[in-house]
């Protein structure tokens, strides 16, 4: 089956490699193999740029396979798989960076996977040296300001001239469904959601779709509308006409957006390799993408008003656990997180439980650190996720749709998958020393700003946070906390509760809005 990250060329001469790993004896595929696998066709762009700088593709061969014995071709070599191979993996990766690095290619070509290996074994590259070759000339020429693309491996076939206008108004017709698709799922994370994040990321997937749909030539698909000759503009059915909630815009405008890039990306494969992989990456974006937001939307009503959170243990607290989640949600807290790492699984089951049962009576969710199998059995309402656990899909199996799923984030990145992922929320931190948790490094308020200032997500500034704490984090952009023993060790929880919710104020208009 034809890789779409590579060309057709490309994927043969990996196909070769394993002919020659196995004719030389050699256990695995190696960058020297996928050389010789590369020179088999004599005029393929490889050997072309080879002899082009005077090499003699003999020698290059007598080189690199030296003295080694050749051994007979197996029967069953034909069934091999290139990419079961370690080091072709790694090769094919290095090349589509090639790729878009010096043409801006997504379909790595016979060339660049040439390149790759010599920059991968830097023996075949002296080697190659010197017999003559200059692979950085190459890269030159391949860069060229991307001012020509690089020539294919092999011509594409051309469509007949009313196959060719056919489906330049399927191309167009659906490029326009997908632009006016993403616009809307725009304006909903702007608008509805004000998250800047959200926002950018369908911003950028409608300029490159715009790009995409140049290279594939907008004149032709501009000149080939017939709008007036569309049967489609005079089809409908009753649900296109209504729209219930928020939501259904959402929902219907993702499927919408979904369906057009999933037809683009067929037809532009008549016309463009590249262009139809390109397109196949934007719509798994798009997927992506539909979840931060369906999802996301969901999380931020869900706990539009929860602002002081409570991270409790046994040993952190001064009196037992049940008053104190008494106390400290009669104050003001609205959701607890119990934390117990160093018991045994059946005694922290337990203790879930008992803490489940005073979380019930204080009217406030019980979520549960790390064990996301523990608190499916203790019926609690969520789990926290740190960096190491297991992800935010796998807790969400074990605990169903509706459960509460946060996540530990140390920086931007990490905040963007959390997004991606479907997290109902996150930690931001660790901003300042915590007596229960050692981290080598505080970040202060600095990424409890730049999550302000990206996501409208519920993010609550964490580590060790106290009343004198919340007026920086306020100051910062976040309005939620989660704190540990400034509550938990103080001889008034109710007290300290209710100073931390006047400290944090009223939530910005946003940060409460529901679907």
């Amino acid at each position: 089956m034809m890789n779409p990250e590579l060309t057709p060329a490309a994927e043969r001469a990996l196909q070769a490699s394993l002919t020659w790993a196995s004719r030389l004896g050699a256990p695995e595929v190696e960058p020297v193999h996928v050389l010789l696998g590369l020179l088999e066709e004599e005029e393929g762009q490889p050997a072309v740029l080879l002899q082009k700088q005077g090499v003699i593709l003999e020698d290059v061969r007598t080189a690199l396979i030296g003295a080694q014995p050749i051994f007979p071709l197996p029967e069953d070599m034909a069934n091999g798989q290139p990419h079961a191979h370690a080091v072709i993996r790694q090769l094919v990766h290095a090349a589509r960076l090639l790729a878009l690095d010096l043409a801006g290619e997504r379909i790595a070509s016979s060339v660049h996977l040439m390149l790759a290996a010599l920059e991968q074994d830097i023996d075949l590259r002296s080697q190659l040296a010197g017999l003559g070759f200059n692979a950085e000339k190459v890269r030159d020429e391949l860069m060229g300001d991307f001012a020509a693309p690089l020539k294919m491996d092999e011509p594409l076939e051309l469509l007949e001239v009313t196959d060719e206008i056919d489906v330049a108004r399927i191309l167009d017709a659906n490029a326009n469904r997908a632009r006016e698709g993403m616009r809307v799922l725009e304006d909903y994370g702007r608008f509805v959601l004000n998250d800047a994040y959200l926002c950018e990321a369908f911003k950028q997937m409608r300029h490159e779709l715009v790009e995409i749909m140049q290279r594939l030539g907008v004149d032709l698909l501009l000149s080939a509308r017939a709008t007036d000759a569309d049967v489609g503009t005079r089809l409908s059915v009753p649900g296109e006409a209504h729209r219930s909630s928020l939501r259904g815009v959402v929902e219907a405008n993702a499927k919408r957006l979904g369906e057009s890039l999933r037809a683009l990306e067929e037809y532009a494969k008549l016309r463009s390799v590249e262009g139809g992989a390109r397109l196949e990456s934007l719509r798994y974006r798009a997927y992506v993408l539909e979840k931060a937001l369906l999802h996301g939307g969901h999380a931020r009503g869900r706990l539009k008003d929860v602002q002081l959170y409570m991270l409790v243990s046994r040993a952190g607290c001064a009196a037992s656990l049940e008053w104190t989640i008494e106390e400290a949600a009669a104050g003001g807290v609205q959701m607890v997180q119990l934390r117990e790492k160093e018991l045994p699984d059946r005694e922290w089951l337990e203790r879930i439980r008992r803490v489940h049962k005073a979380c019930q009576k204080a009217g406030v969710p019980l979520i549960v650190n790390d064990r996301a199998d523990l608190a499916r059995l203790a019926g609690a309402e969520g789990v926290h996720l740190g960096q190491e656990d297991i992800d935010v899909h796998e807790a969400r199996r074990l605990l169903g749709h509706q459960a509460i799923i946060g996540v530990s984030t140390h920086d931007l990145n990490q905040v963007h998958q959390a997004l991606q992922a479907g997290a109902d929320y996150i930690g931001v931190g660790p901003c300042f020393p915590s007596q229960t948790k050692g981290f080598q490094e505080h970040l202060g308020t600095a990424l409890a700003k730049q999550v302000a200032e990206q996501t409208s997500l519920p993010a609550f500034a964490v580590g060790g946070i106290t009343l004198n704490h919340v007026p920086e984090i306020v100051k910062a952009g976040l309005r939620r906390v989660a704190v540990g023993m400034a509550l938990t060790q103080a001889d008034d929880p109710r007290k300290m509760a209710q100073k931390m919710r006047q400290a944090l104020g009223p939530l910005r208009s946003h940060e409460v809005k529901s679907e």
